[in-house]
C-alpha cells in the first residue's frame, strides 16, 4: 500500500474541515429566521393577528389537540436540527443573539411539551376563548376594515365553535387523569361562557363588528354579513356558549380539584419548574425565588413605614393599609371618564422629562381606554401593543367595574409600568426596529418584559412624579406587590400554599383591597410562574445599571444605559447580561 506523507495528510484534514465549515453555514441565516418566524405564526395564528400578521386573521389553533402537539414539537425538533447546521461564530453579533434566542425557545418549549398542559385549556385570565371575544368587540387587534376583514373573522368565528367542542373533549379527559383546574377558578370561568350566551343576537359581543361597519360598504355586502354574522352567532356560537356553561357547571365544577397550586398535580413538580424556568429565564429553584421574595418583602416594609410616618399616620402598617385603601381624597372619580383623565394629566406631567432620561423613543401612537365591559370584572389593568406600520395604536386597557369604589392611590406608577415608559415604549421600540428578524420584532419574555416595567416605575421622582407621599406610597406597594408574588407564587405551586394563606400573606403586605389580592391569587393560580418574571426582571436591570455607574463613573450615560437596555428586544436575562457586560468594557 502507498503511504500518504503526513504534511499531504494535514493539508487534505484541513481542506476537509474547511469545506464542512463552509456546508455548516451554507444556509443564510435571516432565511431561517424568517421560517422560523412564519413557523411560529402558522402554529399561534391569534398572536400572529396581534402582531399585525393580517395573513392568518382566518385561522385559529387547537392548542389542546394530540395533532396540534406533535406540529409543536416538530417545530422545535427541526429547529433544533437548523440550529446545528450553523456556525455560530460566523454570525454577527445581533444574529448570535437570534441563534441564542431561538436555542432557548426549542429547548423550553419541548420541556413543556413533556406535561399534559393541554387537558387544560382554559382559565378565567387568559387564552382563546377570551382573546375572541376581545377581537370581536372590533376595536382590538382584529382589523374590521375591508369586506375580507369581515369574512376572515366569520371563518374564525366558524373554527371556534369548533375550538370549543375540542376543548371540552381534553377537559373531560383531564377529569379522568385527575389534571383539572382548582373549583375557585372554574366559577370564574362559568360566567365567561354563560354571559355569552346572549338571548338577543343583536346584543351578543360577536356582533359588535356589524355595527361598526365601513360606510363605503354597499348596502348588499351590508345586508349579506349580517346574515352571516346572525346566523354564524344564532346557530353556531350561542348553542356552543350555552353548552360549554353546562358542562362547566354540571361536570367540571364537581369534578374541579380542592387544592390549590399546580404542585398537587401528578405532574405539578416538573411542570412548575418548567415553567419557572419559561417566565424568569433564569436557573433559578422555586426555594431561591421564595427566600428572595421574603428578603424583597422585608425591605419594602421598611420603606412603607417611612411614609407613613411621613403622613403622621398612627397605627401599624397594616392599619396604614386599610387607611390608604378606604381614604376619600383616593377615590375623588364619580364617572369612569375622570380616571382616563387622570391617567392622561400624568401622562402630560412626564412628557417634559422623558428626554432626560430617554434618546431612543418610539414612533407608535398611544392611547388610553377603558377596559371592554366584557371582561371589565376579572381584568387587570394591561398593554395592548400597537402595529410597527401605525394602523393600530398601543392601548393602554384600564378596568373601572366601580368607578366610586376605585383608588388612585397608585395610579402614577400604573402608568409609567403599563404606559411610558414602560410596556408602551419596550414594545413599540422592538416592534419599530427594522434591525432585528421579525421574530424578534414581535417577540415577548416575561422576565426582560415585565422586568423594564417594573424598572421603569423607579423612575417616577426622575420624571416629575411622586410629588404626593400617597402616590409614592403606591410606587412602594406596587413593587410590594411584585416582591409578594415571589413568596405567594412559589408557596402555591411549590410548598402546598392554600388560596387561602396566600390572600392572607398578601393581605398582611398589601395596601390592596381583599377583592383586588383574590384576583390576583387566582391569577397566579391560573398562569404559574408568569406572576415572577417581574421582580426577577426589573432586579436584574437595576443590578446591571448599577454595575455599570460603578466601572463606568462619569462616563455613566443614562439615556445610552437604556439605549442599549432597549435597541436590541426582549431576550433571556443572561443574553442581557452579556450585552451589558460588552458594552461596559467597550468604554
Amino acid at each position: 500500500m502507498k503511504k500518504t506523507p503526513l504534511i499531504l495528510i494535514a493539508i487534505l484534514v484541513s481542506t476537509f474541515l474547511v469545506n464542512c465549515k463552509s456546508e455548516k453555514n451554507k444556509v443564510d441565516f435571516s432565511t431561517i429566521t424568517k421560517n422560523y418566524f412564519d413557523d411560529k405564526n402558522a402554529l399561534d395564528p391569534l398572536s400572529a393577528t396581534q402582531s399585525g400578521q393580517n395573513e392568518y386573521n382566518d385561522k385559529l389553533q387547537f392548542e389542546m389537540t394530540d395533532s396540534y402537539r406533535k406540529s409543536q414539537l416538530d417545530f422545535f425538533n427541526k429547529y433544533e436540527s437548523t440550529l446545528d447546521s450553523i456556525d455560530e461564530k460566523e454570525l454577527s453579533a445581533e444574529e448570535k443573539n437570534s441563534y441564542e434566542i431561538i436555542k432557548w425557545e426549542v429547548s423550553v418549549g419541548k420541556k413543556l411539551l413533556d406535561q399534559p398542559t393541554n387537558l387544560m385549556p382554559i382559565h378565567q385570565f387568559w387564552g382563546t376563548h377570551l382573546t375572541m371575544g376581545q377581537y370581536a368587540g372590533g376595536t382590538s387587534g382584529q382589523p374590521f376594515k375591508t369586506e375580507k376583514d369581515y369574512t376572515n373573522f366569520l371563518k374564525r368565528m366558524d373554527l371556534y365553535s369548533v375550538w370549543i367542542d375540542s376543548a371540552m373533549v381534553y377537559m373531560k379527559k383531564g377529569i379522568r387523569k385527575g389534571a383539572v383546574l382548582p373549583k375557585s377558578l372554574t366559577e370564574k370561568v362559568i360566567p365567561q361562557f354563560a354571559e355569552m350566551a346572549t338571548p338577543n343576537v343583536e346584543d351578543n359581543l360577536f356582533y359588535s363588528a356589524i355595527k361598526i361597519m365601513p360606510d363605503a360598504f354597499s348596502d348588499a355586502t351590508k345586508k349579506d354579513l349580517t346574515a352571516k354574522y346572525t346566523a354564524t352567532i344564532n346557530d353556531k356560537l350561542i348553542p356552543q356558549y350555552k353548552k360549554m356553561a353546562e358542562f362547566l357547571k354540571k361536570e367540571y365544577l364537581p369534578a374541579s380539584r380542592s387544592t390549590s397550586g399546580i404542585g398537587s398535580l401528578p405532574f405539578g413538580k416538573e411542570l412548575y419548574a418548567a415553567y419557572v424556568k419559561q417566565w424568569t429565564t433564569t436557573e433559578m429553584t422555586p426555594e431561591e425565588i421564595h427566600e428572595l421574595g421574603l428578603k424583597e418583602v422585608a425591605r419594602i416594609n421598611a420603606e412603607m413605614e417611612k411614609v407613613k410616618n411621613q403622613v403622621g399616620f398612627k397605627g401599624t402598617l397594616i392599619d396604614f393599609f386599610e387607611y390608604v385603601r378606604n381614604k376619600p381624597e383616593l377615590k375623588p372619580f364619580k364617572k369612569p371618564e375622570e380616571v382616563i383623565a387622570n391617567f392622561n394629566r400624568i401622562y402630560s406631567v412626564i412628557k417634559p422629562n422623558v428626554d432626560k432620561l430617554f434618546s431612543l423613543q418610539p414612533k407608535t401612537k398611544f392611547e388610553i381606554r377603558r377596559t371592554e365591559a366584557f371582561r371589565e370584572k376579572t381584568a387587570s389593568a394591561e398593554y395592548s401593543q400597537g402595529t410597527a406600520d401605525g394602523s393600530r395604536p398601543g392601548i393602554f386597557y384600564v378596568p373601572i367595574p366601580d368607578v366610586k369604589e376605585y383608588n388612585m392611590y397608585g395610579d402614577e406608577d400604573l402608568f409609567l409600568h403599563e404606559a411610558i415608559p414602560g410596556h408602551h415604549f419596550q414594545i413599540s421600540l422592538q416592534q419599530e426596529n427594522a434591525s432585528l428578524p421579525d421574530f424578534r420584532k414581535f417577540n415577548w419574555f416575561g422576565a426582560y418584559g415585565e422586568g423594564w416595567a417594573l424598572y421603569t416605575e423607579s423612575l417616577g421622582k426622575e420624571l416629575g412624579l411622586y410629588k404626593d407621599p400617597y402616590q409614592y406610597f403606591g410606587m412602594l406597594g406596587n413593587e410590594m406587590h411584585r416582591a409578594v408574588r415571589l413568596v405567594v407564587d412559589t408557596g402555591l405551586h411549590s410548598k402546598g400554599w392554600t388560596r387561602e394563606q396566600a390572600i392572607k400573606y398578601s393581605l398582611e403586605n398589601e395596601a390592596e383591597s381583599e377583592a383586588s389580592i383574590t384576583t390576583e391569587i387566582e391569577r397566579y393560580m391560573a398562569i404559574p410562574g408568569q406572576a415572577l418574571s417581574y421582580k426577577i426582571g426589573q432586579l436584574k436591570i437595576m443590578e446591571l445599571r448599577k454595575r455599570a455607574q460603578d466601572k463606568m463613573g462619569a462616563k455613566f450615560d443614562i439615556k445610552k444605559f437604556h439605549e442599549m437596555v432597549l435597541e436590541s428586544g426582549v431576550m433571556p436575562l443572561a443574553l442581557l447580561e452579556k450585552k451589558i457586560d460588552e458594552w461596559i468594557a467597550s468604554k
